[in-house]
């Protein structure tokens, strides 16, 4: 059985942003033709369809084409609910829908049921376990701790039990959650409890092929337990992330080949340090003028106009942050209050953050803007003492 496995799409996210279902489309796309060319029995998709639970009508419209897709294609799918999610929602309509081919797993009271398949070398159990939230399967499960690790193993431990009365069957399972020996990225949600989220690799022990969804990097934990990561990047620390999806073959002793397939990259993703002019002049950042950007400057003095200025060279500049070389200045000067104008103080502020003085032009829009703030305009207050 060839397997494709695939999670975190976040239909409808927006990248600082940027739209990005145009993209997703096209990953889409990508999908299908490798369904088609690779001959993919089997497509498992580890959660997180959605990037919210209530998803925009264009996310679900895309959603709806993918599913419908993949149904007409040669393979069967079998998809999870992330913690993006909502469980109901992407659940709707799943037991009709297992007709078409298209197996939705949303709901924690079927876990240890699995979808069952065929191939030449006999059944395979393909196990969904949806998102678990520790609070949420506590009580109905008896659960002694309130933790991740804790509603997992119990998962685990419907499923062997369900494989023990299946002698021969090979197996699959699906997971959405934070396992130890990966690394995440910035725009994976905390899904910590009493701040601990992490699950040892070896509660999948004995498990055939473990397809986990959750983290946007890809991970090989052991030869039979994966992420795929997200098909796109969704945060500048996912600037060197290679993207894509597992393919991975299962023999009539478990896996026989696992291979990375790589998605296509809409827009490379680049993380830029220096000065101002060091910016716009270094020849060797021409690869990344058609790059989503996300620059640090490091001149000691706050350029004028510099995301315009960026912008003429690398058009997609997204995210611009200020770290002067010379000095940390982003800790606020200490207060120097006593007999002051709220003008004077202002002004005091924005010279030593920036290292120059206000304008003449900025000077004046200070004054404008205290002014606006009091019932007198023309009144302009002076601090008498600290706690004024």
């Amino acid at each position: 059985m060839r397997i494709l496995h695939t999670s975190d799409w976040h239909l409808g996210r927006s990248f600082h942003r940027e739209g990005m279902l145009t993209h997703q489309a096209a990953h889409v796309d990508h999908l299908l033709e490798v369904v088609a060319a690779e001959r993919v029995d089997l497509v498992v998709v580890a959660g997180d369809v959605y990037d919210r639970a209530l998803p925009h009508v264009d996310a679900v419209r895309l959603a709806d084409e993918t599913l419908a897709r993949l149904a007409a294609s040669r393979a069967k799918v079998v998809l999870t609910s992330g913690n993006h999610d909502s469980a109901q929602r992407l659940g709707f309509s799943s037991r009709l829908i297992d007709a078409a081919g298209v197996f939705i797993r949303t709901d924690a009271g079927t876990v240890g049921t699995p979808v069952l398949l065929e191939d030449e070398h006999g059944p395979v159990a393909v196990h969904g376990i949806p998102y678990l939230d520790p609070d949420a399967v506590r009580e109905p499960w008896g659960l002694a701790g309130r933790s991740h690790e804790a509603a997992l193993t119990e998962a685990m431990r419907r499923v062997r039990s369900d494989l023990a009365g299946r002698p021969g069957t090979r197996s699959v399972v699906l997971a959405h959650a934070f396992v130890a020996g990966a690394e995440p990225s910035d725009s994976e949600r905390d899904i910590s409890v009493g701040g601990v989220s992490v699950v040892p690799t070896s509660v999948f022990d004995g498990v055939d092929y473990a397809a986990l969804g959750h983290l946007h990097g890809r991970h090989t934990l052991t030869e039979t337990v994966r992420y795929s990561g997200s098909p796109l990047a969704y945060s500048f620390s996912e600037a060197t992330h290679r993207k894509g999806s597992w393919l991975v073959d299962l023999g009539r002793d478990g896996v026989a080949a696992a291979e990375f397939v790589d998605a296509p990259v809409p827009r490379p993703l680049a993380r830029l340090r220096g000065t101002l002019e060091g910016l716009l002049a270094d020849p060797a950042l021409a690869v990344h003028e058609r790059s989503w950007v996300q620059a640090t400057l490091t001149d000691d003095v706050r350029p004028h106009q510099a995301m315009d200025r960026l912008r003429a060279r690398f058009p997609h500049t997204l995210v611009l942050g200020f770290e002067p070389a010379s000095g940390d200045r982003a800790a606020a000067p200490a207060a120097r209050l006593h007999g002051r104008s709220d003008h004077d103080i202002a002004l005091d502020f924005v010279a030593e953050m920036r290292g120059a003085a206000a304008s003449d032009e900025e000077a004046g829009l200070l004054r404008d803007a205290f002014d606006a703030c009091c019932e007198d305009p023309d009144f302009d207050v002076l601090v008498t003492g600290a706690g004024a």
